[in-house]
Parts: C-alpha cells; sequence; structure tokens
C-alpha cells in the first residue's frame, strides 16, 4: 500500500515538473484576466461609493467568484485543447495547496462582517487579504515554476509593509479609498504580471 502511494506521488510529482512550462504558459490569461477585473473592480466600487465594511467584504467577495471561475474556465478550455482532464492529480495538488489560506480568508472575513467593524477598518481586512493571497501563491508555486513563487512573496510583503506603515502613520480615513487600493494592489501586480508572461514566453517558446 505504501509503495504503491509512494509511486503515484512520485508520478504526480514527475508530471508536474514535466508540464512547469505549460502551466506558465497558461498562467499568462489567467493572470491578465484577475488583473483587469480587479482593476475594473476598484474603479466601479469607487465609482459606486462601496465603502460600509459588509458591502465592501461581500462586493470584492463577489468580484474573486468572478475571478475564480474565469480562471476556471481558462484552465478547463487549456486542458480540453490539450487532451487532458480539468481535475488532474497536478490540479488536485495546486488546489490543496491553497485550500487552507484560501479558507482563513473566508472565515476571517466573515468574522470581520460579525463584529460590526468601523469604516476605516477595510484597510486592515485588505492587508489580512493581501497576505493569505501571497501565502496561497507561494504554496501553489511548489508545483510551478519559481515566478508564481515570486509573485506570492511580493503580495504578502507588501501586505505587511503596507500594515507596517499603518500602524505607524494609521490608516486612510473612511473607506471612500479602499476600492482604489483594492484596484491598485491586486488589479494592477496580475496585469503587469501576465503582460510580462505574454512577452517572456513568446521569447522562450
Amino acid at each position: 500500500m505504501n509503495s504503491d502511494w509512494a509511486a503515484q506521488q512520485l508520478h504526480t510529482i514527475r508530471t508536474l515538473m514535466e508540464r512547469s512550462a505549460l502551466y506558465r504558459r497558461a498562467l499568462a490569461p489567467v493572470m491578465t484576466l484577475t488583473g483587469v477585473l480587479g482593476l475594473a473592480a476598484g474603479g466601479l466600487g469607487w465609482g459606486m461609493g462601496v465603502k460600509n465594511p459588509l458591502h465592501f467584504t461581500l462586493f470584492w467577495a463577489a468580484t474573486a467568484l468572478v475571478a475564480v471561475v474565469g480562471m476556471s474556465l481558462l484552465i478547463r478550455r487549456q486542458a480540453f485543447k490539450a487532451a487532458e482532464p480539468f481535475w488532474s492529480p497536478p490540479m488536485r495538488r495546486v488546489a490543496q495547496a491553497v485550500s487552507l489560506p484560501a479558507l482563513s480568508a473566508v472565515v476571517l472575513s466573515l468574522l470581520f462582517c460579525l463584529t460590526e467593524p468601523e469604516p476605516g477598518s477595510v484597510y486592515e481586512l485588505m492587508l489580512v487579504w493581501l497576505l493569505l493571497y501571497g501565502l496561497a501563491l507561494n504554496a501553489a508555486g511548489f508545483f510551478m515554476r519559481r515566478g508564481i513563487r515570486l509573485f506570492g512573496w511580493l503580495m504578502a510583503l507588501t501586505g505587511l509593509g503596507l500594515g507596517g506603515y499603518f500602524l505607524l502613520a494609521g490608516p486612510p480615513a473612511g473607506g471612500e479609498a479602499a476600492n482604489g487600493w483594492m484596484g491598485a494592489l491586486f488589479g494592477g501586480p496580475h496585469l503587469a504580471y501576465g503582460i510580462y508572461l505574454y512577452f517572456t514566453e513568446s521569447k522562450t517558446s
């Protein structure tokens, strides 16, 4: 039983290593889509004046859900073109790697809404999201090339750095600009990374 389990794990790891270039290529449209959605949601939320903590949380949770659905459809299409199953062993590995940070984000967001927070506290939630998202990308990156791990470090360190700055200087008053921060901190880096992947892939393919 143990030998079968070890053989299966070795096969999965070998498959992940062999397909690392393919996964990198698949990241380009995924990151670009996520970046465009993040920037659009940031502008929309700011224009609509979404600043109530509950509304802010629900708005960005819906944005994240749309991004996840869009990414899943893109990955499914790429798997179909490659004649591979969508829910393959490597895909399960990645899902397992990000499950704990993702679950933590959901639980902390729910607890945040239940505490009847002040409007300015949405910046604290934003920093928690940045940190957990960075940890999720770093965990998933162990099954891909190192670029996604570095991107995860960037997101997590941005959250930690802004957290330190807010501790010293205080967060912005009110929650009016929080949507702009979300669009810039989540959408901007994703779009830049997606464009980078497109250009570097064209040179290496």
